[in-house]
């Protein structure tokens, strides 16, 4: 087996050990002679599949009864859509807007009804995220968006806003179960699960029931969080193996200590990462330190030409995935959960000798 070190932004590296499994179990599915592509979603087989990752990811996430979890499908841009409809009834959407996506979720939600932008980092080339009691929040609002964690300029909010009444909204793609949420906090979480949670193809959406009324009778059935939730993700036929592969994956984080496991080995490697690059004048970060991504590291060289010689020279040596997004340029590496501490090894010892030998 050759594996490659994966610093791919996502799709993202998977843990081995759920590929293996998924790979042992993809023919015949536990002993019952066809693949679970293969199964009926409203079978006994794929319920338990569904019920035990719905179950597993609630005690990863520490909740109680005041929210309900579901996927949809469409990815995390659909939600730019179908947040603003289920959740802003007459009122106006807050934003924070802290890179792309974020201002990809006030776009959408501006086409759709009054939207208000609350705080931006755009006058700082996205470089920073803002403190918890940073952003002044009228208590009008419908509810207050923003996004955690920014995979292509590599800032993340280290603390939620404080919101008072209004409900807060958390675009969670990058960086959810990277460390423990305090989920009591929030309105609605959701998270594309390609970085973190599995596979491309599934959605994750963590609801406060209570917001579930808002959802007006007048939308279509598949665009309501309601309608969607009421039926358990099975309104339609749900995205039933990447369901199971994120199911796969919250099992081996129950196995491997949780969420806090997760950011203590995650503190680790980003660590190990931003101490390569503040130790070397060659490299440069982009982020802010105190607004530094555990998720996603971006830097440059001192040149386009060197940042482009570097993610070649770094793909032939197994460092997969390092080039910057087009966005910006530069170099990104994504230290996904999944991504193991000697990729990081491997790669910080990579920028030690490119720099002695380029810089």
């Amino acid at each position: 087996m050759n594996r490659i070190h994966n610093f791919s932004a996502g799709p993202s590296a998977l843990p081995l050990p759920v590929l293996e499994q998924a790979a042992a179990e993809f023919v015949d599915f536990r002993g019952h002679g066809s693949s679970l592509l293969e199964m009926s979603h409203r079978g006994k087989v794929y319920d338990d599949v569904h019920n035990e990752c719905v179950a597993d990811l609630s005690t990863l996430l520490g909740l109680g009864d005041d929210h309900v979890v579901f996927f949809m499908g469409g990815g995390a841009r659909t939600q730019f859509a179908l947040v603003p409809t289920n959740l802003r009834a007459a009122g106006t959407a807050g934003f924070i807007t802290t890179g792309h996506w974020a201002t990809g979720a006030c776009s959408e939600a501006r086409k759709l009804g009054s939207v208000t932008e609350l705080w931006t980092s755009a006058e700082h080339g996205h470089d920073r995220t803002p403190g918890p009691s940073d952003v002044a929040i009228p208590q009008d609002l419908a509810y207050l968006h923003y996004t955690s964690n920014n995979t292509i300029y590599g800032t993340q909010t280290a603390q939620p806003p404080l919101t008072g009444d209004v409900p807060l909204v958390c675009d969670m793609s990058s960086d959810i179960l990277s460390a423990p949420v305090d989920v009591a906090r929030y309105g609605l979480i959701y998270a594309g699960a390609q970085k973190n949670l599995g596979p491309a193809g599934v959605t994750l959406l963590i609801l406060r029931k209570d917001l579930l009324a808002r959802s007006g009778e007048g939308l279509p059935g598949m665009w309501s969080y309601s309608k969607v939730a009421g039926k358990n993700s099975m309104l339609n036929t749900p995205p039933v193996y990447a369901i199971y592969l994120v199911g796969l994956v919250a099992k081996h984080m129950l196995a491997t200590g949780g969420a806090s496991g997760a950011q203590q080995r995650n503190a680790r490697k980003a660590a190990m990462l931003y101490g390569a690059i503040d130790a070397d004048d060659f490299y440069a970060g982009h982020a802010q330190p105190g607004s530094r991504s555990t998720m996603n590291v971006t830097f440059r060289t001192p040149s386009a030409d060197l940042d482009a010689a570097f993610a070649a020279a770094a793909t032939k040596e197994g460092l997969s995935g390092l080039k910057g997004h087009r966005v910006v340029g530069g170099l990104r590496a994504s230290i996904y959960n999944s991504v193991l501490e000697s990729s990081v090894e491997a790669l910080v010892s990579f920028m030690k000798e490119f720099s002695r030998t380029r810089g």
